[in-house]
């Protein structure tokens, strides 16, 4: 039996969501640091990354990595993949794990969205309240074609590669839903909902679980801001996992986030590319991707592509190239 994995990257002092999550016990917990992390950062039940360990670990990669960056946690997922993990967990030092925490089984037979094209808001299945989580396009915000009504689903048996927890009370959402709102969110206790091919959700890296098979798919670039790393991950990602048979899924919130300070206006600076290309990404992934090449032949060449495009800066090709030789 292989193990479970939560990664983390963190600048604070272990936080109440770090010790939690540590206790966890059918899963192993790694804190990947950076610069700014506490040099003395330390917990009994947690692996701790240092730099230096993640210059001995992989030190091609280390070079080209990034610091104070967000995308650093690719040092984690290569750790756990290197240790045998059979899934992947990611999650935030801000986000403190409810006593039932957990997530479905990949393999399994679930509430199913109705076949449709394009973006939706699934935050509109969860809550009434005019919220959207970050990566949405924007002329989405009002749209009833985004929304999901409470009796589309239907039951199926499907794949799920990639399921997308929810987090209540401050959940992802962009700097323009909280310069003009910012009202807290708890979202309705609905279960599980998976998205069918075509029909796409932004994720976020904040309470997610990757299946194995789709651990390339892991990758964090680290040419763009770190307000758009994760949803453009999210954003390759879809196209990809539905070439080869699985699904998105969201479950209900299980995590409470009592987010870290930020500057609304220097997040909104860092979204506007994610504005911008979120709709352009998809388009792009989905006419690069062949069929019978593998995933990760499709995710080089996705990134690939994203690059002359002028999506990601040239560095981003040798940065994942070097991950993909050190974790695969």
């Amino acid at each position: 039996m292989g193990k479970k994995f939560i990664i983390i990257t963190s600048i604070f002092l272990p936080t109440k969501a770090v010790r939690t999550f540590a206790q966890k016990k059918d899963c192993e917990l790694i804190v990947v640091g950076d610069k700014r992390t506490p040099k003395h950062w330390n917990v009994d039940e947690a692996i701790f990354l240092s730099i230096r360990s993640q210059n001995k670990m992989a030190p091609t990669l280390d070079k080209l990595l990034p610091y104070n960056h967000y995308s650093r946690k690719n040092m984690g997922y290569l750790y756990a993949i290197q240790q045998g993990a059979i899934s992947i967990i990611d999650t935030d030092d801000d986000n403190i794990p409810y006593e039932d925490w957990s997530f479905p089984n990949f393999t399994g037979t679930f509430p199913l969205l109705k076949q449709r094209n394009g973006f939706v808001n699934i935050y509109s299945y969860y809550s009434d309240q005019k919220i959207w989580p970050r990566g949405l396009p924007l002329h989405l915000i009002n749209s009833k074609d985004s929304k999901i009504s409470c009796d589309e689903p239907s039951v199926a048996e499907v794949e799920v590669g990639v399921w997308q927890g929810l987090a209540d009370q401050d959940p992802d959402v962009d700097a323009i839903y909280r310069l003009v709102d910012n009202s807290p969110c708890i979202f309705n206790k609905k279960g599980n909902l998976v998205l069918p091919k075509g029909t796409i959700s932004p994720f976020n890296s904040q309470n997610t679980a990757f299946r194995k098979e789709l651990f390339p798919l892991l990758y964090v670039p680290s040419t763009v801001t770190m307000r758009f790393c994760d949803i453009l991950r999210g954003l390759v990602a879809q196209p990809i996992l539905w070439n080869h048979g699985y699904h998105l899924g969201v479950t209900q919130a299980t995590v409470f986030q009592e987010r870290n300070e930020h500057d609304f206006m220097k997040d909104f600076e860092q979204e506007i590319p994610c504005y911008l290309n979120g709709e352009k990404v998809v388009e792009i992934v989905s006419k690069t991707i062949c069929q019978n090449d593998s995933i990760i032949s499709n995710l080089f060449n996705t990134y690939d592509a994203l690059e002359k495009n002028k999506i990601v800066l040239p560095k981003e090709l040798r940065i994942l190239e070097a991950w993909i030789d050190s974790s695969f």
